[in-house]
């Protein structure tokens, strides 16, 4: 199949969407599809060129935003035409946004006037977005329900979406009406899993973050915590990645009286130093607030560790208290500090909870992932609610309705899996791409009975 990927964030941009997106292509690519994907360009020059998994880059021009120096910016004035053009070249069967952006909008734009198909992914947390903009905290509120009507105007108009968590879907429908299904973003666990078991966890007991540091993850809590281990407990917290607050964290450890024996701050590392060091590491924390699904967690999953979250978002996804790991309330470094001298002082408690993390990540599976993707998927238009399980099976109704406050809330039941769609219908036996095919030819069939006008209202029931 021809798939057309348009993100408004990609490698080398570091962040799960970016992430998710280029393992996404890259993965279809590697089945033999044949994937084109439009991106900011990290140089700010447009261009186009393929990567080793065959997947054809359009490039689009950009610029650097002050607030966030690490983050291209596609030019505005340059979107429209870079996307016709890709189209021209890609002749996509099936469109696949990551948001709806800049680059989102206009690829729905232009699949809508083509008779594409559309399927649309969500990623949006305002947190992320509004820690990068001047807006006063007063006015963040406003602000993000703007952003929420953004999302909900360009994603209407797709016949599928998907966001990484029923969490993450329940989100979504609560702040703009729409229905999704839960796919995971996936994780190659077989990866970090022969890894792990090549590595060697002797030594200082030291406990893992990865990520960006910026205010969202909040590593000031882990770093507070870390004050209040006491001083005979061997341990180290080791930080890897970079952002707009590390210095400030750098003088928080300092101040804190915490040297380098208790914490390192690595900065980026390659992507086989990040293998190799969840290999030798003992505890994964994710103190973030804002995290959709958290990459990195699955990472450290797959890599057998035992996992300290915040209770927030879709962590409770992840990490299933005495487990796995351990829940802390956000911003109770206390607590996260008794749960750290808790695993630090045992080790067979870390082993045993490892294990757990490596069980529980499986169905994680990129491969399960890439499988979604390519199955069918609950067929028809966005619908009144979202996907997600109210039975406690794991199993999502076919059409979306509003699921009681407990399960859109509490799932951990389902042990980390995520609710997958079942279709039914006549488009039961087709991959989604190919129904999204069908769906854009019915689409062009009602524009040539009722007029354009007609048919740009019901694009949304593309699907």
């Amino acid at each position: 199949m021809r798939i057309l990927i348009g993100t408004d964030t990609y490698p080398p941009t570091v962040n799960g969407a970016a992430q998710f997106t280029r393992r996404l292509a890259q993965g279809l690519a590697r089945r033999g599809h044949q994937v084109h994907l439009l991106c900011p360009s990290p140089t700010g020059h447009a261009g186009v060129l393929q990567d080793d998994a065959g997947v054809v880059m359009h490039r689009v021009r950009s610029f650097r935003y002050a607030g966030y120096p690490d983050f291209p910016v596609s030019d505005p004035f340059a979107v429209r035409g870079a996307v016709a053009r890709a189209m021209d070249a890609a002749r996509p069967e099936a469109v696949h946004i990551q948001s709806g952006f800049f680059l989102g909008r206009a690829m729905v734009d232009q699949a809508q006037n083509r008779g594409i198909g559309v399927v649309a992914t969500n990623h949006l947390m305002p947190e992320n977005v509004l820690d990068h903009l001047p807006c006063p905290r007063a006015l963040r509120g406003v602000a993000a329900r703007a952003l929420w009507r953004d999302v909900a105007h360009v994603y209407r108009r797709a016949g599928v979406i998907t966001s990484p968590t029923p969490r993450a879907v329940e989100l979504m429908h609560r702040n703009t009406g729409l229905a999704g299904i839960a796919v995971s973003n996936g994780v190659d666990a077989a990866r970090y899993r022969s890894a792990a078991l090549a590595g060697d966890r002797r030594g200082v007991p030291t406990i893992l973050f990865v990520g960006r540091l910026d205010p969202e993850k909040h590593l000031e809590d882990a770093l507070a915590a870390m004050a209040l281990l006491p001083a005979d407990l061997p341990a180290r917290l080791e930080v890897v990645g970079d952002g707009s607050h590390r210095s400030a964290w750098e003088a928080m450890a300092r101040r804190l009286g915490l040297g380098t024996d208790r914490v390192v701050f690595r900065g980026r590392i390659c992507d086989q130093e990040l293998l190799e060091t969840y290999a030798r590491v003992n505890v994964f924390c994710m103190p973030g607030t804002a995290e959709l699904q958290s990459l990195v967690t699955l990472e450290a999953m797959a890599s057998g560790l035992p996992v300290l979250a915040a209770d927030a978002m879709a962590l409770p996804h992840l990490v299933h208290p005495g487990e796995n790991g351990f829940l802390f309330p956000p911003g109770d470094t206390a607590a996260l500090a008794g749960h750290l001298s808790t695993l630090l002082r045992d080790p067979e408690l870390r082993t045993g909870m490892g294990a757990e993390s490596r069980r529980m990540v499986a169905p994680h599976c990129m491969t399960r992932t890439l499988d979604t993707f390519e199955k069918p998927l609950p067929a028809g238009p966005p619908g009144p609610g979202p996907l997600l399980p109210a039975d406690g099976s794991g199993e999502a109704p076919r059409r979306a309705r509003a699921a009681p406050a407990a399960h859109a809330d509490d799932d951990r039941g389902h042990h980390g899996e995520e609710p997958q769609g079942h279709p039914s219908g006549a488009d039961a036996d087709a991959p989604f791409g190919h129904r999204l095919v069908g769906a854009a030819t019915r689409r062009r069939t009602y524009a040539r009975k009722y007029g354009s006008s007609r048919a740009d209202t019901h694009s949304s029931r593309l699907g």
